[in-house]
């Protein structure tokens, strides 16, 4: 007998895009701190897109309202877009919003899907481990050069190739952590749980 809940098909279609949702994450005291993180760091990345629209905002401005041109605006834009995307990056991960091909992740059980998490959490991170000694050297060639308007030292801006890996890094461990977990979840007795953790 299936007792698993019907769903519309809007509501397959859901599940199926975002499959990989459905492994739960880590609770108590380290679930939270994670949590606050995600926040602290979803709020920096949201700041740096305001910060890029005000800077859009004030060059268009100063292109129609000014007798001249403010140079600097567009050089700052560009450095706000890229901490964006840094800080962002190992949110989009925890959150399974980064580009993946989902063809047939619907298909699999809970743990599997749990077993499959953590296999790609262990490639990314493997990959970000690889790359961030290359991305230290990176940033520290900034150290002798500034940027051409706004005269700020080049390690800063190129330090955002280190910040992103370390969140790649950080939360791919996560990831890894919570799909293990779930992978080796001992099965608890009811049918509705059994059902769903094939």
């Amino acid at each position: 007998m299936d007792i698993t809940p019907q769903r519309s098909d809007g509501e397959q279609v859901v599940a199926s895009l975002d499959a990989l949702s459905a492994v739960p994450r880590l609770g108590g005291p380290l679930g939270r701190v994670i949590g606050w993180v995600d926040t602290f760091f979803v709020l920096l990345a949201n700041l740096a897109l305001v910060g890029i629209a005000a800077t859009m905002l004030l060059q268009i401005s100063g292109r129609l309202f000014l007798p001249f041109t403010l140079s600097w605006t567009e050089e700052l834009s560009r450095y706000l877009f890229i901490y964006m995307v840094a800080l962002a990056a190992g949110v989009a991960i925890r959150r399974h919003r980064h580009v993946n091909v989902e063809l047939f992740h619907h298909r699999l059980g809970l743990r599997t899907r749990a077993a499959y998490q953590a296999l790609i959490c262990l490639l990314v991170g493997g990959f970000a481990l690889m790359v961030l000694p290359a991305a230290w050297q990176f940033a520290q060639n900034g150290a002798w050069q500034t940027s051409p308007t706004l005269r700020v030292p080049m390690l800063y801006i190129f330090f955002s190739t280190v910040l992103l890996f370390v969140l790649v890094l950080f939360y791919s461990a996560v990831g890894l952590v919570e799909g293990l977990a779930a992978a080796w979840r001992p099965p608890v007795d009811g049918a509705r749980e059994e059902a769903s953790w094939k």
